[in-house]
């Protein structure tokens, strides 16, 4: 852990040069899509998270979950969850948690690109085959359904700003929220134990790390493997009620093996 923690550094992207992705999820059309962090570059039992856009009229495909728990939290545009059979209006705030067994898509509704985040998490016992485990010593198969959780949920943070994720999701993702710094003030992230990440919803800023200062705009992601430490802090703005920085925020425990 010591080694871990003394060269660990942020892991900083953009939305910026998406890919073009045809037919995601059996849809037709066009998706844009950027990788942002995952599995590769952590330690947590992370499997990626990613910036998605369908452009008006697009479509991603409505798809069951069998391995993974998976996150939506929408950035822009006018649309609708597509979640189990059912159509649920989605806008600029809103939250989708889909537990293992679920069935989940999305669709733009608006004259504008609907774009969004996702974080993809394996269930237990996938994760423990992917550190190694034979599949006769990995942990039992389960979802949420069978815990007696919700296979998924609704929220909107743009009201509730923090949810706990437990009642759907069975895997080590802990914190969802959004965070707020006022103009002129900042924030430290990097828990012992742990990995964030974090998102620029709106707003200017940056962020300094071990003597380097990043910028920050909307679309920057900013992610901490373990060990790792940032200090995010808000531009100062002359309007008051354009001051600060928005960022959407997720935390995962990890354990000093580098599993949760």
């Amino acid at each position: 852990m010591h080694d871990v923690e003394d060269r660990a550094l942020p892991l900083y992207a953009r939305t910026s040069s998406a890919a073009d992705v045809l037919g995601v999820h059996g849809a037709a059309g066009l998706t844009h899509w950027k990788y942002l962090a995952g599995r590769g570059q952590l330690h947590g039992e992370w499997e990626a998270i990613e910036w998605a856009s369908i452009p008006p009229g697009g479509l991603s495909g409505e798809h069951r979950h069998t391995r993974t728990e998976e996150l939506y939290y929408v950035l822009a545009g006018e649309g609708e969850f597509l979640v189990n059979g059912e159509a649920v209006y989605a806008s600029p705030g809103s939250l989708l948690l889909t537990g293992r067994g679920a069935v989940h898509g999305l669709r733009n509704l608006g004259p504008d690109s609907l774009d969004w985040l996702v974080i993809e998490v394996p269930v237990p016992d996938v994760a423990a085959v992917l550190r190694g485990a034979r599949l006769g010593s990995a942990p039992r198969p389960y979802s949420a359904e069978s815990r007696g959780l919700a296979m998924t949920a609704l929220h909107d943070l743009s009201t509730s700003r923090s949810i706990d994720p437990s009642d759907v999701f069975t895997g080590p993702l802990t914190v969802i929220e959004t965070i707020h710094i006022r103009g002129g003030g900042f924030q430290e992230f990097g828990v012992p134990g742990a990995e964030e990440t974090l998102f620029v919803l709106s707003g200017s800023g940056w962020a300094d790390s071990a003597g380097t200062r990043m910028p920050l705009s909307p679309g920057t992601a900013v992610t901490l493997p373990l060990g790792a430490r940032v200090r995010i802090g808000a531009d100062a703005d002359a309007d008051a009620d354009a001051d600060g920085l928005d960022l959407f925020h997720a935390r995962m425990r990890v354990t000093a093996g580098g599993t949760a």
